[in-house]
Parts: structure tokens; sequence; C-alpha cells
């Protein structure tokens, strides 16, 4: 896994935001109901979000999140640092503690060029691709 599960909710509940439409706020129930994401957890998630600047929360009537930013300039990245800190993509894949170009453990050539390319994709791919990936798929219906 590339990511932690609070990583994916917090992906897949932004992407359902964006599929809501900018500046729209949407009810935190309505999400973790749509996704089929438990609730207190999407909401220490959203939490999370909210104090990295990537979400808007409001109370209230007609209260709810939003994005905090356009969906094309919000990155997978961003909302993996977020979350999960950023720290995972640098670390060892053989768990050693000093590990890098000049103190190179066993499997660190053939890992860097992975770890690379996933930091690569998640740094490139955004929000709004993500949404447009998903409605392409719902329309070929594999999503439900």
């Amino acid at each position: 896994m590339i990511y932690s599960n609070a990583c994916e909710y917090g992906i897949r509940a932004m992407v359902y935001l964006v599929g809501r439409g900018e500046g729209r706020r949407v009810l935190l129930k309505d999400i973790a109901e749509n996704e089929n994401i438990p609730g207190p957890f999407l909401g220490k998630v959203f939490q999370t979000l909210v104090k990295a600047g990537l979400l808007r929360s409001a109370k209230g009537p007609g209260g709810g999140y939003q994005l905090a930013g356009s969906p094309d300039a919000v990155s997978l990245y961003d909302i993996y640092c977020a979350i999960d800190g950023g720290k995972d993509l640098d670390a060892c894949a053989a768990g050693l503690d000093e590990c890098d170009d000049e103190q190179r453990c066993p499997l660190h050539d053939s890992w860097k060029p992975i770890r690379e390319g996933i930091q690569q994709y998640l740094t490139s791919t955004t929000l709004k691709d993500m949404a447009r990936a998903v409605e392409e798929k719902k329309k070929l219906g594999g999503v439900g």
C-alpha cells in the first residue's frame, strides 16, 4: 500500500467533494455514507485536512465541508503529506535507519526509482484529475 487507510479515505472524500461542485459545502455524514467511510474516522481525517489548509469547515445551517482551493491546485501528494507526513517514501526499503545514496542498503538502488515514480505520480495527479477519472469510470459502469 502506498499510503494509509486514513489517506485513502481523505482522497476519496475530497474527490467526492469535487464531484459536488466547487464552493459547495457538504455534510460529513453525507460524504461518509456515500463513500462508505466510517463517519467518526472521516471526521478525524477531515480535522487534519482543515488544519493543513486543504479543507474549510462551517458549522450551523448551510454548514459542512468544502475544498479550501481549486481542485486542480491540490495534488494527491498534498493530501498524503497532510495525513501521512510524507516520510514513508523516503524510508529505507530494508528498514535500516541510515540509508541514502551514500550509505546504500542492498535494496536501495532497486527501490529508489520506484519511490521516485510513486512520488512523481502523487505530485502530478490532482483532485481534478482523480474526479475526472472517477466520472469516466462511472460512465463505463465501473464505479457505483
